[in-house]
Formats: C-alpha cells, sequence, structure tokens
C-alpha cells in the first residue's frame, strides 16, 4: 500500500465491499414493478406508506407513531426543532455525535454533558444534576454502541432513564442507528419498547444496515408529536424521497435487509478486533474499551498527546483521524475516535502504524 493513499478512519461508513449493490439493484427493479404510482408521485409527508408499516410492525406500534425521513439525522433535526427552544436544558452524553452538540448549540439549547460509563451515561451524575434543580427538555442518549464512545447503554440503566423521565417529566430522546450491528452478546430491549408512559422518542436508519446513500431515517415516537411534525415536514419538503423509502421497502420485505445486516456484523466485528489487536501493539500507551458493535473505537492516548498537532501530523502521513474535543464541550484533547467499518483489514495495522508514527513525530 502506497503512502498517497488515504487510510481513513474518520467516517462512520460502510467500505463498498459490504454494500448489497446487487441486491438493491433488484429491490429498485421490483419497487418500480410493483408500485410506479407510489413511486414516481410526491407521497405523503410521513413517508413511504408501506415502508412506514414496515417499521411500525418491527417495533410493535401503530403506523401513525412512525414519520420516515432523509436520513436520521434529519429525524433528530425534526425532533430537536420541535421540542426545544433557545435558553432550554438539555443533556446529552460525554462524549456525544459531534452534529448533536452543533445542532444543539445552533438552537440555542442549554447542552449539559453527563459522563459516559463502560455501560452507558452515569445515571447517579444525571440523577443528581436532577435532585438539584435541572429541569431538561430531553435526554439525547445512543443506546448501543455509542457514537463516538463505542459503549453499551445496561438494562438496568436503561430501566433507571425511564423512571427518571417519568419522574422529572423529560423525554428520551434513543437515537438508536447501529443497534443491529451487533458482533457479540445478547439484544437489549430498546427504551421505546419498555416505555408505558409515552417519555421516549426513538430514531434509527437504514444508513448502517443498507448502505449511507438511500438517506432513509425514521422516528417513532406518540402519534400526537408526529403528526406535528409532519405538519413542519410537509411544509419544508412535501415528503421524503419515495424512490430511495420504496427500494429500501423492497430490501426489507425480502429478507435481503437480514442478510445485509450480517454481512456487515461479521466484516465490522473482524475490523474492530484487528483494530484493537494492531492499537495494542503499536500504541502501547493507549486504551480503549473494545465495542461489542457499531462503528467506533474511542481511544485514550497518554496524556501527552496533543490531538491538534496529531491531526494535522497523522494527515501528513496519509491517515485520517476524529479528535475527542470534537465529541465535547471541554476535554479530548488526548483522544480520538477512531472508525472501522470504512477500512478493510488489510489497511488497518497500516494506518495504526501511520498513527504511531505520527505520535512519535510531534511528541520527539
Amino acid at each position: 500500500m502506497t503512502a498517497e493513499q488515504l487510510i481513513s478512519f474518520a467516517r462512520g461508513a460502510p467500505s463498498l465491499d459490504i454494500v448489497d449493490v446487487e441486491g438493491l439493484k433488484a429491490a429498485a427493479a421490483r419497487a418500480f414493478d410493483a408500485d410506479p404510482a407510489g413511486v414516481t408521485a410526491y407521497g405523503t409527508s410521513v413517508g413511504y406508506v408501506p415502508l412506514r408499516k414496515w417499521i411500525a410492525d418491527k417495533h410493535g406500534v401503530s403506523p401513525d407513531q412512525v414519520i420516515v425521513t432523509n436520513g436520521s439525522l434529519q429525524a433528530d433535526a425534526f425532533l430537536f426543532n420541535h421540542l426545544v427552544q433557545a435558553g432550554d436544558d438539555v443533556i446529552v452524553e460525554k462524549p456525544t455525535y459531534d452534529r448533536t452538540l452543533l445542532n444543539l448549540q445552533n438552537l440555542g439549547g442549554k447542552v449539559h454533558q453527563v459522563t459516559i460509563e463502560p455501560d452507558g451515561i452515569d445515571v447517579d451524575e444525571l440523577r443528581g444534576l436532577l435532585e438539584n434543580g435541572l429541569r431538561p427538555k430531553l435526554a439525547h442518549i445512543i443506546p448501543n454502541y455509542q457514537n463516538p464512545a463505542g459503549v453499551t447503554l445496561s438494562l438496568e440503566k436503561r430501566q433507571a432513564l425511564l423512571s427518571l423521565a417519568v419522574e422529572y417529566g423529560f423525554t428520551i430522546f434513543e437515537d438508536d442507528p447501529y443497534v443491529d450491528i451487533r458482533f457479540r452478546g445478547e439484544a437489549l430491549p430498546s427504551m421505546l419498547s419498555m416505555d408505558s408512559e409515552n417519555v421516549v422518542v426513538h430514531a434509527s436508519s437504514f444508513t448502517k444496515t443498507v448502505c449511507p446513500g438511500v438517506r432513509v431515517g425514521y422516528l417513532v415516537g406518540p402519534a400526537a408529536l408526529i403528526d406535528a411534525i409532519a405538519k413542519k415536514a410537509t411544509n419544508l419538503y412535501i415528503s421524503p424521497g419515495m424512490v430511495s423509502e420504496a427500494i429500501v421497502h423492497q430490501f426489507c420485505v425480502s429478507g435481503d435487509i437480514d442478510r445485509s445486516v450480517q454481512t456487515v456484523s461479521t466484516a465490522l466485528a473482524e475490523r474492530a478486533q484487528v483494530l484493537a489487536a494492531s492499537l495494542r501493539e503499536h500504541i502501547p500507551g493507549a486504551t480503549f474499551t473494545e465495542p461489542d458493535g457499531g462503528y467506533f473505537l474511542w481511544v485514550d492516548l497518554p496524556e501527552s498527546v496533543d490531538v491538534d498537532k496529531l491531526f494535522p501530523a497523522a494527515m501528513k502521513k496519509g491517515v485520517a483521524i476524529v479528535k475527542g474535543s470534537d465529541f465535547l464541550l471541554d476535554g479530548g484533547k488526548s483522544s480520538v475516535r477512531l472508525a472501522f467499518s470504512a477500512v478493510t483489514v488489510d489497511q488497518i495495522d497500516e494506518g495504526v502504524r501511520r498513527i504511531a508514527a505520527a505520535i512519535a513525530e510531534i511528541s520527539a
């Protein structure tokens, strides 16, 4: 592999070799054959109706509790715009997805980051904030294989969060795009499925299981909330992309989705394992929690390593990383997020060697 070829640990996207291109082509042909009128028309702001029904069945809810959007980031944006006004308090994880931080700050939300432990958000720390008078509008939680930390929220903590949300009157936004990419362990029930008090709004997407290019995500929540968001969606774009949603629907009803999930999970499990082994070998001072699924591994480097300096030094050596500080209001100066989803196994060791060389260079 030549030094010029960039090895990117930066993007949380599946590499082309694990995307079922043939399956998607066939699903597209079936979609146009089965429903030419529905695929080519404006459609409705709640999304392609048969796909909405499939998602509702998957989550055991009624279709009027589902809106299908252009990717789950748009689902997030709809919910944030609907619930959060300037000055509102919002809970997020520490660290959390960088675009979540950005979007909430752009709305004028007062963001409070609560520490993540190996089994998810520190509920005692959150309880302390609530007991001291904090009244958040919502808590944004990525429960499975969290982006960027890679950790999974335990069952006990899921139950504790639900109790806190009911007691203190806030919405849990369960942002769950990685749930199906599981390497080991048993699947935990979603907070949506455990919620009897209508305190959870759930988002997911087909980006990680089908491919990013379809841009299909969704929101599940109380029917009144979904209806209000659907009205806003109508004004924004009339309807999301019917063609891509119909293709995804055919991909799902045929069972291709299950095969795709299996392909992606198997490939990424191997990549995560190779990445962890390479880090132990080439960067002995690095500490990390190996994820049980998902796309990301969060690495704490020795405190002497400044990622503001490491980032450009690594780029010069042909390897892209994301700085830990991007996911935090403060801190993360010696941490990086490494996505193992878009790198093939033969690139990983070379990529880690380049990072190690960049660390050596800036430490010299």
